[in-house]
């Protein structure tokens, strides 16, 4: 019995103690993290430092051998390693997303835009760096001064809201280079990291002045003059090829008469020119990127191919391998916007096709395709709504009679 009393005794002297440090702190919903605080564009978190006890783990599959494979380390974000600083940064592209109805992901333009002025390298190396885009928000987290860079990149679609700008794009060929040696005093060198590639800036008078001594010469030809208006950032592109079949190969075939099939090929031949420019924010230069291919079929080259005999009669089928002319273009360029730039991609094959004789009688002197310089001069007009402005302006002035101050 004393055992028994001295046991109760105990457990009241326990519950008392417990009930004098008071009922137990009330529990709240859960807390969102910092990150997800409402803010504007370009506000900015810094993540915490991670911690050694962040509770991270390592998740792994085993797989029928019985070895491990890793899938992945759970983090929170809270806990991205900022070592050097890192920042989260969101930014409000959509007033230019929202009035670019030219493409389903407009945004993209940005990305791309970004890329090319920090590096891609910079995105997946040290320093941890993210980079991502919904229709209206851009995601960036990183240092302070790719943030900076970002920053400038996103300024430049914004603050034009993807107002298409004019260009005017010539390309030309002549048959001969030596129109350098006439133009040399018109032409301001460029410099240029494709192998073959010359490019120059000139005024805009003096390339009308070049242009039209280029016209006066036999072996001048003009593949495309278009005035195109491209939004701010975007691309556009213009091409002009046609498709020339080929016979690319032969399939056997068992028990099927003749015992073969012949299978064609295409081939598209001629010219895509695209370009993506980028204002700056004063609209005093122009950031763009220019890619141009051209493909010319120089010859079909004849190869025999022996095929399983019919009625104990040897046969031989005919295939043809494409032997190609091509030439490539991808360069980034950056020009005051009242200059002229002009691109000679050297003697390459010819952007279109050969052109038809025009009494009908083939040329047998002739060994091959085309050759030519090919020359792209690339004009900015001003913006769309100045540029439509000035065209009605100079049309009424022009409908105005001219009463040579007569009355």
């Amino acid at each position: 019995m004393l055992v028994r009393a001295a046991s109760f005794l105990g457990s009241l002297l326990c519950l008392s103690a417990v009930l004098a440090q008071g009922p137990p702190p009330a529990v709240s919903g859960t807390a969102k993290p910092n990150w997800q605080t409402p803010s504007a564009r370009g506000a900015t978190f810094t993540p915490s430092a991670p911690s050694p006890a962040s509770g991270d783990r390592v998740a792994s599959n085993t797989n029928a051998t019985g070895s491990s494979t890793a899938v992945g380390t759970e983090t929170r974000y809270e806990d991205l390693p900022n070592n050097h600083g890192q920042q989260w940064r969101k930014y409000d592209i959509s007033p230019y997303t929202n009035r670019v109805a030219s493409t389903k992901k407009p945004e993209q333009a940005v990305i791309d835009w970004i890329l090319r002025e920090t590096g891609t390298d910079i995105w997946f190396t040290e320093p941890l760096g993210l980079l991502s885009a919904s229709k209206d928000t851009l995601y960036v987290y990183h240092t302070p001064e790719m943030q900076q860079l970002v920053a400038e990149v996103v300024d430049r679609f914004v603050s034009s809201e993807a107002e298409p700008q004019v260009f005017s794009l010539q390309l030309i060929t002549i048959g001969s280079p030596n129109w350098r040696s006439k133009a040399h005093s018109l032409l301001q060198p460029v410099n240029v990291e494709s192998p073959g590639v010359d490019a120059w800036l000139l005024s805009k008078e003096n390339a009308a002045v070049l242009k039209a001594e280029l016209e006066k010469r036999t072996d001048f030809s003009e593949h495309n003059a278009p005035t195109v208006m491209i939004h701010n950032g975007q691309s556009h592109t213009l091409a002009r090829t046609r498709p020339k079949n080929y016979v690319r190969a032969v399939n056997m075939l068992a028990n099927t008469w003749p015992g073969h099939t012949m299978e064609m090929g295409q081939i598209d031949e001629g010219y895509s020119l695209q370009l993506s420019p980028l204002m700056s924010l004063d609209g005093a230069s122009i950031d763009a990127v220019i890619k141009c291919h051209i493909d010319q079929i120089e010859k079909l080259v004849p190869i025999a191919i022996d095929v399983p005999p019919v009625a104990g009669q040897r046969q031989r089928v005919q295939i043809q391998v494409p032997q190609m002319v091509s030439w490539r273009l991808h360069e980034r360029f950056r020009w005051p916007s009242h200059a002229v730039l002009l691109l000679s991609c050297g003697v390459v094959a010819a952007p279109s096709p050969d052109k038809p004789n025009p009494l009908g009688v083939p040329n047998v002197f002739k060994m091959g395709p085309d050759r030519a310089d090919a020359l792209l001069f690339i004009e900015y007009k001003g913006k769309a709504s100045q540029t439509l402005l000035n065209a009605r302006t100079q049309s009424v002035l022009d409908s105005v009679p001219n009463n040579r101050g007569r009355y």
